[in-house]
């Protein structure tokens, strides 16, 4: 069993809340297969951590004697409690380092931990790079809440790997089990980015592209399809930031809609960012399509934009939670000059008008259908 005490890690920068903790069920699990596997003791550069949430693996493992280890967690916020909860605990100086998704992270490893992702599209791409860069004696521990797994993971996992095994059932998690990576030929097509089209009444075909990771794949988002023709109601800017950007598809209309206008385009998510510059360039627009990796607008300073669009999230990773959008939306309000507007489509039954007039200023709804609402907040 790990002796590892992950009870005092924190989730900051990420939303706090008493019912939301920094490491769950899946997380001791994985420490107890990783100790069993007898892999850590000495390991050197050979250990890799995906999408560690707040850092009770990378830690964990580190405690457990392996240095060197790789990280990539693909949400920002993960990678800066993982930072910080090191530095609490008095190991700034390293013995982990975060590395983008792709084969340098898997290069050579001999035991990989990674948090299950609840899109098949998303392990898929993880499992892609596993079977074809890793060690070919590689053991990939992939842990999840029982609530959140089903078999087509474990099938996902069977195309890359010879042997998938599951864990008995304990603190309501899983660990599955792969070894025996196939060898290049016999591994599937790749997939990746993802790829779709759809006619938004504009000259041309709106094409999306999408990474494994990012929410929603390559699909339009129902409610984004509801504000996009609407938009031509937002004031006259030189510039417009699309808050939480996905695969892109806000950012890459807008450009496509305003000739000339340079659009800001921010996500937490690594997968979401790589997305957001596939599908600006695959319209052409790649050069007026600016994506960058941030927490909300935290690069941006205050009173600096003049437009802001923002189709909110309503989780934080698995858990249903309000405050990563009111979160986005006291950002956008941050950054808005007076006068300025946030455009906002959200879940009619989430009732955030009141949360848009207090955080960013006068609000009137410009559309509601049987599911969604579109509003715009002035800034005072």
């Amino acid at each position: 069993m790990s002796a590892f005490d992950p009870s005092g890690l924190r989730r900051w920068p990420d939303i706090e809340s008493p019912e939301l903790q920094a490491h769950d069920g899946a997380d001791l699990l994985l420490l107890d297969a990783a100790v069993e596997s007898r892999l850590l003791p000495g390991a050197v550069g050979s250990v890799v951590v995906v999408d560690d949430h707040y850092g009770a693996l990378t830690l964990g493992v580190r405690a457990h004697g392996a240095t060197g280890v790789r990280v990539h967690q693909d949400r920002l916020s993960g990678e800066r409690a993982l930072d910080a909860n090191a530095g609490r605990l008095g190991l700034e100086s390293g013995g982990y380092v975060h590395q983008p998704l792709g084969p340098g992270l898997f290069a050579g490893a001999t035991l990989v931990l990674l948090q299950l992702p609840r899109s098949l599209n998303a392990l898929e791409e993880i499992a892609d790079l596993v079977a074809q860069h890793a060690d070919p004696s590689v053991v990939l521990l992939a842990g999840g809440r029982v609530k959140h797994m089903n078999l087509a993971m474990n099938q996902v996992l069977a195309r890359y790997f010879d042997t998938v095994a599951a864990s008995r059932a304990a603190h309501k998690s899983r660990v599955l089990t792969a070894t025996g990576s196939r060898p290049a030929a016999a591994l599937p097509a790749p997939r990746f980015p993802l790829a779709s089209e759809y006619d938004v009444g504009l000259p041309q075909p709106l094409r999306l592209r999408a990474f494994g990771a990012t929410f929603g794949g390559a699909k339009l988002d129902p409610g984004t399809r509801f504000l996009l023709p609407l938009l031509a109601g937002a004031r006259d800017a030189a510039s417009a930031v699309d808050l939480g950007c996905g695969n892109g598809t806000i950012a890459t209309y807008l450009a496509l809609a305003r000739p000339g206008l340079q659009v800001l385009a921010c996500d937490q998510s690594a997968s979401a960012v790589a997305s957001t510059r596939a599908t600006a360039a695959a319209n052409g627009v790649g050069d007026r399509v600016e994506a960058t990796r941030d927490d909300a607008l935290s690069a941006l300073p205050d009173s600096s934009r003049e437009l802001v669009v923002l189709n909110p999230p309503f989780h934080v990773g698995n858990a249903v939670h309000a405050g990563i959008a009111l979160k986005l939306i006291a950002d956008a309000g941050r950054v808005l000059a007076p006068g300025g507007e946030l455009w906002c489509v959200w879940n009619s039954h989430l009732g955030y008008r009141g949360h848009l007039q207090r955080l960013v200023g006068p609000t009137r709804q410009v559309a509601r259908n049987p599911k969604f609402t579109v509003t715009v907040s002035t800034r005072g």
